[in-house]
């Protein structure tokens, strides 16, 4: 199923000159949505993971049922204070400002083999992050796993030294 006349447009959101792309249209429709899931877990088939690592707060949305699908542990990355037990913790560069990223201390082990998830791929801060905090838990990063790329803002090029990166649909 080709997702692109699923994912909207809003122009001018979050500010000014950015057209975003809004994917909440594909979880309203079942059919939509299960193809989302269905496409990420294809483009993962071949890779050697033991979990799924899902970037608050949409990344969740297909780490969740992707780890039942699969049968493979789920990781959360989110917010600075989010996480009630001992933390890893990065903070990073945004576009505009800064951000910290936390990840439990226990959540992953030295062996264990992470992919990395979200729902769009931009210029890759906060998944390059994420990486640094499966790094920290002695883990390793396997992949990276998108159901949107933005290409010409040049984050899968940040990405591609540290592990594959994989996504579902591309708007160049």
């Amino acid at each position: 199923m080709d997702l692109r006349p699923i994912i909207r447009d809003i122009p001018d959101f979050p500010q000014p000159g950015i057209l975003f792309k809004d994917i909440t249209p594909v979880m309203n429709d079942p059919e939509a949505y299960r193809a989302a899931v269905d496409g990420l877990e294809n483009l993962v088939m071949d890779v050697d993971f033991s979990h799924l690592a899902g970037i608050e707060s949409r990344g969740f949305i297909f780490a969740g049922p992707m780890a039942l699908d699969l049968s493979c542990g789920m990781v959360l990355m989110r917010k600075k204070g989010k996480l009630p037990a001992g933390v890893h913790q990065v903070s990073y560069d945004l576009e505009y400002g800064e951000a910290t990223l936390e990840m439990h201390k226990d959540a992953l082990e030295a062996g264990d083999r992470v992919i990395i998830v979200d729902d769009l791929l931009a210029t890759g801060g906060t998944a390059l992050a994420s990486a640094e905090l499966v790094r920290k838990a002695g883990a390793e990063v396997a992949g990276f796993l998108f159901l949107v790329e933005l290409k010409f803002l040049g984050g899968k090029l940040m990405l591609e030294g540290v592990a594959p990166v994989f996504s579902l649909v591309e708007y160049d």
